[in-house]
């Protein structure tokens, strides 16, 4: 009777433990959530108003509400408002969405391929970008579009490269996680020797200039519009796909017999994602060009921050994300100013020690 009952008392405190960790995990979930968007609010405001001129934030909210409102009496310069309201707010915003993108992209296609070392960019999609990006500056690809040449080519580019790694992927009847990264790989090498080529053959000097300092990325495009509009709601889309998908693809994380004891199919899943992300990175690149590492620093220290269900971290990467390239983008533009940096540099800069160190921890956890 007695080991009955201490039977029991150890059930009922092994359920008291997990529902005590279960709490713990929420708050902590919930007080990054709410930190990090508060850090994201302030971010914003701060990042609008520092550069060559610098602007209080008290004056850049103020410009900002009545531009919104037109609520508040008219205090500061002509110049001051076109500086916070044309120039550099849809430029913070481009960076906040951007990097939001990257964050989220980045953990599916971790989730999907089942490796820590993925990242937006191994499946090709962005060198198919900067080789539609290159045709558009170096040869006029898309002239008739007007400015919006080089988005919307780089974007057709994108897609065109997403469809041909699903080609490659399927060609043996299914889409498996290792199939899906070589052919990524391979895609990826073939379309950055097309960009190289595009380079070379062009006679432009000055075209050849703009078309690298674009392949390190650049936010300097921002603008309002509708590349912006589609820009801030494409990533923000994709977000709310994959949080309802989060069980999925904790489910796709740990292996294709689980999600298939779950009643999924791997492969087309892992097909419905790979178009989202495509889709997501697409656009994201085509506005800011090939920046690199967020995709894959910002998922793993937000799996550190409140673990690895994507229904609490894919929130929490996007978040960490847009405060990240927010701040990124402030140092590329103020650091040697007038002149700007890539703020593809600035993130390889972040990304490479912290990749050093990921395969340190791996190889350490390993032994």
């Amino acid at each position: 009777m007695s080991t009955v009952t201490d039977r029991q008392a150890q059930r009922s405190r092994s359920s008291s433990d997990d529902d005590l960790g279960l709490l713990s995990r929420r708050r902590r979930a919930i007080g990054w959530l709410l930190g990090l968007t508060a850090g994201l609010l302030v971010s914003l405001v701060l990042a609008v108003g520092i550069g060559a001129v610098s602007i209080p934030p008290v004056t850049t909210l103020q410009i900002v509400l009545h531009h919104l409102t037109g609520i508040g009496e008219v205090s500061w310069s002509i110049p001051r408002d076109a500086i916070v309201w044309d120039v550099r707010l849809p430029r913070v915003i481009l960076g906040a969405a951007v990097g939001a993108g990257l964050a989220v992209s980045g953990m599916a296609l971790q989730a999907m391929v089942r490796n820590v070392l993925a990242d937006p960019y191994l499946l090709g999609v962005s060198s198919g970008a900067s080789s539609g990006a290159a045709a558009a500056i170096l040869f006029g690809a898309g002239a008739g579009l007007g400015q919006h040449a080089l988005p919307v080519s780089a974007f057709l580019g994108a897609m065109a490269a997403s469809a041909l790694v699903l080609l490659v992927a399927r060609s043996g009847g299914r889409v498996t996680s290792i199939r899906l990264l070589l052919a990524g790989v391979a895609v990826g090498y073939a379309l950055y020797a097309l960009t190289s080529f595009l380079i070379f053959a062009s006679d432009s000097a000055e075209g050849s200039r703009s078309v690298l300092f674009w392949l390190l990325g650049s936010l300097g495009l921002a603008g309002w519009g509708a590349p912006l509009v589609i820009a801030v709601a494409v990533p923000t889309l994709t977000m709310l796909v994959l949080l309802h998908a989060g069980r999925r693809l904790d489910a796709l994380s740990i292996g294709d017999e689980t999600a298939q004891t779950l009643g999924l199919s791997p492969d087309r899943l892992r097909v419905r994602l790979l178009m989202l992300v495509a889709l997501c990175i697409g656009v994201v690149v085509s506005a800011a060009g090939s920046i690199g590492f967020v995709g894959l620093v910002i998922p793993h220290l937000a799996r550190r921050a409140v673990g690895s269900s994507h229904r609490v971290a894919i929130p929490v990467a996007a978040l960490m994300g847009a405060v990240f390239l927010v701040w990124a983008d402030v140092v590329a533009r103020t650091l040697l100013a007038p002149q700007e940096i890539p703020i593809g540099i600035l993130t390889s800069l972040v990304g490479a020690p912290f990749l050093l160190v990921l395969i340190r921890r791996m190889r350490v956890s390993t032994t």
